[in-house]
């Protein structure tokens, strides 16, 4: 089949780049855009069945840090569902610490992973365990006189002192590459506090993350669904952002979906990983979905009317999806949180859906993803492992 794509700067771009590389977000937002119909919101009517409460929208601006903003999202969302008071957790914070122990990963490796902005949501849950977090207000990141995030340089600088270490031009690594490594990631991001004040209460990172956010970093779970491994056992989920090898659960496609119909009736959030760079998909029209007609089959007016209104959708099936992952076709470029369950005027259910490229579109911030949508494009989604099912649950041996 013909696919609904960006794919040519995607394949190129974002695969090596991460989920959202400073180019990348820049490209794929204005394609996005563009990628719209008149009047779109006027065509659809949206009922929300369930709207769980979250955090105020936040813009990465020109980083590759969707996974962490989204992840972080999803954590402040679970203080909420914990009776806490939400804290907006330092996004570059999390992103920081990931770079430093990519950068290891790197030079361990000879150069041979993923290097750059991108990451993957269970990211946000490892660097949480290691290294705590800080509120946002405390470690913005921004320290280098730009309003808002804007890393191609800092990662253009980093990459050279990994890719001399690599070289290994002394015969014998010293100690000192990862200092000078670190030191680059600083002056850019800032150092990080070793104690501050909060609230008038004196913390470290980890006993902010402790006393303060409160979560436990072994409830979570990252699930995904791929043919070619076994159902409801664990495999290394093989994308480039997938740099520190971490295992993912893996379930039917189908189950997907139950997993966060089920999340959501029960007051869980949830993270999604996915490809966004689809026809179907438009940041600006606040809607995604998968159309019934491949795209370059469409009439002139089909085209220019592909997001006015409800339209018939692409039967998904497990083979499909399978076929547009090793096709290259759908690749984890970008993170979001599921928020909430909503309903056309056709009765069809659509994933409210949280972004983090600022409260830009028409539904300042948010989207609404059809399930099609999530079966076919979705890389890895991300819960309380509370939220699952239980009889999926014990499947896939997971204690809640």
């Amino acid at each position: 089949m013909a696919h609904f794509s960006l794919r040519p700067y995607v394949a190129a771009s974002l695969l090596l780049a991460g989920f959202q590389g400073a180019q990348a977000q820049d490209y794929l937002v204005n394609s996005l855009s563009k990628n719209q119909s008149a009047n779109s919101k006027d065509s659809f009517v949206f009922t929300d069945v369930i709207n769980i409460e979250n955090t105020p929208v936040k813009n990465q601006g020109s980083s590759g840090t969707c996974w962490s903003y989204s992840a972080n999202s999803f954590l402040e969302s679970e203080m909420i569902r914990l009776g806490k008071q939400p804290v907006e957790i330092s996004q570059i914070y999390t992103a920081r610490n990931a770079y430093i122990e990519k950068g290891k990963n790197y030079v361990r490796m000879h150069g041979a992973i993923t290097l750059g902005d991108g990451g993957a949501l269970h990211d946000v849950i490892n660097m949480f365990r290691q290294y705590g977090a800080i509120p946002q207000s405390l470690y913005t990141g921004l320290n280098y006189g730009t309003a808002n995030n804007k890393f191609a340089e800092m990662q253009e600088m980093a990459k050279g002192v990994l890719e001399a270490a690599v070289k290994n031009p002394n015969g014998q690594l010293s100690p000192n590459w990862i200092k000078a490594y670190t030191a680059i990631i600083d002056t850019y991001l800032g150092t990080v506090p070793q104690n501050f004040e909060w609230k008038g209460k004196k913390y470290t990172p980890q006993t902010f993350a402790k006393e303060v956010v409160g979560i436990n970093p072994d409830d979570y779970v990252e699930i995904s669904s791929f043919k070619d491994h076994p159902y409801y056992s664990q495999f290394v989920l093989m994308v480039p952002d997938n740099w520190s090898l971490d295992l993912v659960y893996n379930v039917k496609m189908n189950d997907l979906t139950d997993i966060i119909d089920n999340a959501l009736k029960n007051g869980y959030t949830v993270g999604w990983a996915g490809d966004v760079s689809e026809k179907g998909f438009s940041w600006k029209n606040g809607v995604a979905y998968v159309p019934e007609k491949e795209f370059a089959a469409m009439t002139p007016q089909e085209k220019e009317e592909i997001f006015k209104g409800p339209k018939a959708e692409m039967q998904i099936t497990e083979d499909l999806r399978q076929a547009e992952f090793d096709n290259y076709n759908t690749t984890d470029d970008h993170g979001m949180h599921i928020v909430g369950l909503s309903k056309d005027q056709n009765g069809k259910e659509y994933y409210i859906i949280k972004n983090s490229w600022g409260a830009t579109n028409d539904y300042k911030g948010y989207l609404y993803m059809t399930k099609a949508f999530v079966k076919y494009k979705s890389t890895a989604i991300l819960l309380n492992k509370g939220g699952i099912p239980k009889d999926l649950a014990k499947k896939m041996n997971i204690k809640q």
